[in-house]
This record gives C-alpha cells, structure tokens and sequence, in this order.
C-alpha cells in the first residue's frame, strides 16, 4: 500500500494556554483572532510557537460572540458580519507580518463553519472576505459543503477538512455538542475512524451508516480534554499504517 499524506490542524490561543504541548504535533493550527477567543497577546504568543515547529498558521475568525465561544450563530447583517471577519483576520495578518510569517489558510470557528457549510448567504460572506484578501490562501472546510462548492467557484484553493475527535450525522454534519456522543475521546476508536476516511474515504455515521468523505487536513479541537494524548497517540500510530503527517 502506497503512502498517504495528510495534515494534522488544531484550534489554538482560546484561552487554554496548552499550545506548548500541542504544537509539536501539529503540521497546521487555526489562531483564535478575537471573535470568539484571543487578543494580540495570545496571537503573538501562538504564532511564534507556530514559527519555532514549523507549524502552518491560519487564521480562525468566528462570529463576533466571546460570551458563547462563537458557538451560538449570531443574527447580524451580512455587511456587519464581513466587517468582523475581515477585522479579525487582519489583526492575526499584522501579528503576523511583525514576526515576518505568512497566513496560510482560514478556517472558520464554530457556528460560523457549521453554518457556512449550509447556508449560502453565511457562505458567501465568508467567501467575500477572502476574495477581499490580496494573496492566495487556502480555506479549511467540509466536504461537499455549500462554501466549498462558491469557493472552488471564485477560484479559491479548499483543502477538505475532517474531524478526528467528532462524530458525525449521516449527512455529514456534526453531531451536536449536546449529545454525549459528540466528542470521541477513546484513542483506538479515533484511530479507526481517521484511518477509515482516509483509506476508505468513508465514516460511519452514529446511525451506523457509511457515508463518503474525503479529507486531506484532520482536526483536533485543542479544548479537547486529552487532546494532547490523541495528538501523541496519533502521531506514533498513523506511519504504521503508511500515513504521513506533513
């Protein structure tokens, strides 16, 4: 069996102050940039870790909404929304120009994501704020989401992203957080799961269905409890099974 390369992101500077253990494991991380989570200091702080493991750097705006951690979708005005998204990424972008580092991607957070893979008008905001970016950068998101389908439209680079410590529906969302069976936290049955969407590009759903997937960029959520542990845990496991993490 030939290999497969895939990358391994995380959520990071919300507010955890766990990115020292992470960031070893990491080949991407999507920075928190004052939405949902995060202020110049933690940005700083993040990207130069990022910059010392050679770490990819993108950017993880949300809806404007601390208090909720940027999980509850906000009713804002589609100019307002762009104005916040637009501001967020740019105090990530300065952050980042004074450490002399590029933005790689962004990657929306939260309900801002959930609702962009469905919604055409959330979608087509967010697709906005990236064609107003003048550099090439890549989105993180979903297979055969709503975003993906305008992005690849406007000539946007998507890489699918997946997640490692999720379960999902059968229609390839995300089973709510308010289900006890949202977050997979046991190591071997993660494991199983990544290693089914990429050999199979497949996932089994919590109804037990088979449904297909395909994902380059596989995500653990950096608030996680054992985030650290899966991280570790799937880094000496995956090159047994011809996986690269690059």
């Amino acid at each position: 069996m030939s290999f497969k390369t895939i990358d391994i992101n995380a959520d990071v500077g919300e507010g955890l102050n766990n990115e020292d253990i992470l960031m070893p494991y990491l080949s991407s991380c999507n920075i928190a940039c004052g939405g949902h989570a995060g202020d110049l200091e933690t940005m700083t702080k993040v990207v130069r870790l990022a910059k010392q493991y050679k770490v990819k750097i993108g950017a993880h705006p949300s809806f404007p909404d601390k208090e909720n951690f940027g999980r509850v979708a906000c009713d804002m005005p589609a100019a307002d929304l762009f104005s916040s998204l637009k501001s967020q990424i740019r105090s990530l972008q300065e952050v980042l120009y004074k450490e002399n580092v590029q933005l790689h991607h962004i990657k929306p957070h939260g309900a801002l994501y959930n609702l962009a893979a469905k919604d055409e008008k959330i979608a087509k905001v967010v697709v906005e704020v990236f064609k107003s970016i003048a550099m090439p950068i890549q989105l993180y998101a979903p297979y055969k989401s709503v975003i993906v389908k305008l992005a690849k439209d406007e000539k946007i680079e998507v890489t699918f992203e997946a997640f490692a410590d999720r379960n999902y529906n059968s229609d390839l969302s995300l089973v709510s957080r308010k289900n006890n069976n949202a977050i997979l936290h046991e190591n071997s049955k993660i494991l199983d799961h990544v290693l089914n969407m990429i050999h199979r590009e497949k996932v089994t759903a919590v109804n037990g269905v088979e449904v297909s997937i395909k994902a380059s960029t596989f995500c653990v959520h950096g608030d996680t409890k054992n985030a650290f542990d899966i991280l570790d845990f799937l880094t000496k496991e995956l090159p047994k099974y011809n996986v690269r993490i690059q």
